[in-house]
């Protein structure tokens, strides 16, 4: 078995190309391509339909590769603790995170982090900004994001799931009533992320391939999620947000969920670095650090 294989195919699958995956890793498109090829003839299944127009995972390759990545996860993992037993691991890596990212998911990872690695510093840059990894400095970035994020020579590796859902107080619903479809929501007090356009949408997914589209009016817009679930907390109105943001407050009963058939948004978060290559041992440590505790604090 040639760990390489493994190695390469996860960044093919994950980089959704030959092409892409070469210029993140730095090596030839054809090394790549051989190492697929052998690891195909070693399992005795196509892994990868690819002609000059097309490229796409089969359901065997995306089994493969679940527990591929696992594996070299669990790999990097394990040089990670002997390098923190071997060498007294020190300097200085670069965070960046969205506020919600920061505020539900991070604040605790972090502390536990620097705690078991008093000679590391981490310094957090907290935006709701795209910013340039490279450009910026940034060791690694988390991005929460609906659909594909945009091609680029970045490693992006997926995290977890974060589903959304719609969340309001009880008394809100005991006031305004407790819809029981999508078209029931019409004319209900809303709360949007984000602050443009001042007009709001819930977008919703049933089973199968059923949506619905409701329109409301915001009366409260915001980047924040604090603001906006402490807003609905307050019976301001019904909100769309991460689950495991209102985790607490669900589970407390200071909010409930609207139509939990329903689920008003796929998302997940993925970490990003801009290389895999001359990574730092802080970096690694934080980046396993995260691939580790991060899916078990959204969990849902």
């Amino acid at each position: 078995m040639d760990l390489n294989d493994y190695y390469y195919f996860v960044h093919v699958v994950e980089k959704q190309g030959f092409a892409s995956a070469g210029r993140a890793l730095g090596v030839p498109k054809s090394r790549l391509s051989r190492h697929i090829a052998q690891l195909e003839d070693r399992l005795g299944a196509r892994l990868i339909q690819r002609t000059s127009r097309q490229f796409v995972v089969t359901d065997v390759g995306m089994a493969f590769y679940n527990h591929a990545r696992t594996a070299l996860d669990a790999i990097e993992a394990a040089e990670t603790t002997v390098r923190q037993k071997t060498h007294d691991l020190s300097g200085r890596v670069r965070l960046s995170c969205s506020v919600g990212i920061a505020q539900f998911a991070l604040s605790r990872i972090l502390a536990d982090f620097l705690e078991e690695n008093p000679k590391v510093d981490v310094i957090q840059n907290v935006t709701n900004q795209a910013i340039d990894l490279v450009e910026s400095g940034m060791d690694i970035a988390l991005r929460g994001h609906a659909g594909p994020l945009p091609d680029s020579t970045l490693i992006q590796t997926k995290l977890a799931a974060t589903p959304w859902h719609l969340f309001a107080a009880p008394a809100y619903l005991d006031r305004a009533g407790h819809p029981e479809t999508p078209d029931a929501l019409l004319g209900h007090a809303g709360l949007k992320i984000g602050w443009k356009p001042e007009t709001g949408q819930w977008t919703l997914h049933g089973g199968g391939d059923v949506t619905a589209s409701i329109p409301f009016q915001p009366r409260l817009c915001s980047d924040d999620m604090l603001s906006l679930k402490q807003a609905a907390a307050r019976g301001l109105g019904i909100v769309a947000l991460p689950a495991y943001v209102c985790r607490d407050d669900e589970a407390s009963g200071r909010l409930v969920r609207v139509l939990p058939d329903w689920i008003a948004g796929d998302a997940q978060i993925s970490l990003l670095m801009p290389s895999r290559q001359g990574i730092l041992p802080a970096v690694e440590a934080l980046a396993g650090f995260l691939r580790r505790s991060l899916p078990e604090i959204v969990r849902t």
